[in-house]
């Protein structure tokens, strides 16, 4: 692991990868938490595991081989101007409310972002547009994310990726995509009963979003619709959902029966690539933001019965 190294924020020493239950800000983890060695693993781990669990789970999961030596193989080596810092080097698990009207659904961790920080988003450029944006829209308590333990909170949003680890070329495969599924699936199910809208930064966001949804039994468009920056689609929860301890609520309109509507908006991802050519702007984030905030989704809207010209 290599020698230790003082946290950014406390000054802590920790090695890279750091170790579970170590004393890193914010780790759900302890050095007793069960750790997924196949994709089987993470099918059994997150089944009925509660939101808490969850989080701890996939934050040591090391089910994909590829993607466990390439997270590790950076946080040993660092990019140079981190050489001074430990690197969490271990999946990023989500982060926010536990019971958000949003959830934000990205792509995976940067390998010097969230596989340095621990945290997603964190300490890199897109971090600086989509937290600016969630203190505007008055999500985050402040604009800045920098490293865990900086005092960063959201109110009312929760992020989470559709693969934890950090993947080369940030290009995960197919198969590590599935792999990592189960984690997102027991994390919809778990929130569904609160949510409102879900955020789709990027294409690949947006499908995963949709096969999630269209796994869990959701209402769903049919034809799925495409993805586009402001574009919404209106799904429907299959039923009465988990609550985040994992019991099914009860209560009136929670019989089973189903049918409460949640936006899906999608947004470009905040990439430099997008954000430094002008692809997406300010203006844009802060506008499928509102979109969220106040459900109405937009004027290019899909239902599960089709089309709806509104």
């Amino acid at each position: 692991m290599g020698e230790a190294l003082p946290h950014p924020i406390t000054g802590e020493p920790f090695t890279s990868p750091v170790p579970p239950g170590s004393g890193w800000p914010g780790d759900p983890a302890s050095a007793r938490t069960p750790r997924a060695r196949t994709p089987a693993d993470v099918v059994r781990l997150a089944e009925r595991a509660t939101l808490a669990q969850v989080d701890a789970r996939s934050s040591v999961c090391s089910a994909c081989p590829r993607l466990v030596s390439w997270r590790e193989d950076v946080a040993r080596t660092k990019r140079r101007a981190f050489a001074d810092q430990p690197y969490w080097g271990r999946p990023a698990a989500s982060l926010g409310d536990p019971e958000p009207t949003l959830l934000i659904v990205g792509l995976a961790p940067a390998a010097h972002g969230a596989n340095r920080t621990g945290r997603m988003f964190t300490g890199d450029r897109s971090g600086d547009w989509i937290f600016a944006a969630l203190h505007r829209a008055g999500y985050a308590t402040q604009g800045t994310s920098v490293a865990a333990g900086d005092g960063l909170e959201l109110h009312g949003a929760r992020m989470v990726a559709t693969v934890r680890c950090a993947p080369p070329d940030n290009k995960p495969t197919p198969d590590e995509k599935h792999a990592c599924a189960p984690w997102l699936h027991r994390e919809l199910d778990l929130l569904s009963d609160g949510l409102t809208a879900i955020l789709a930064l990027g294409g690949i966001a947006w499908q995963a979003t949709f096969a999630a949804l269209s796994d869990l039994g959701w209402g769903i468009p049919r034809p799925r619709p495409s993805f586009g920056h402001g574009v919404t689609a209106r799904v429907t929860t299959p039923g009465a959902p988990a609550t985040t301890s994992g019991a099914r609520a009860t209560g009136p309109g929670r019989n089973g029966s189903g049918g409460r509507e949640i936006a899906v908006v999608g947004s470009y991802h905040v990439s430099q690539q997008n954000t430094f050519t002008g692809r997406l702007t300010e203006a844009m984030l802060d506008d499928v933001l509102a979109r969220c905030r106040d459900g109405s989704g937009g004027a290019q809207s899909h239902t599960a019965d089709g089309v709806d010209p509104l």
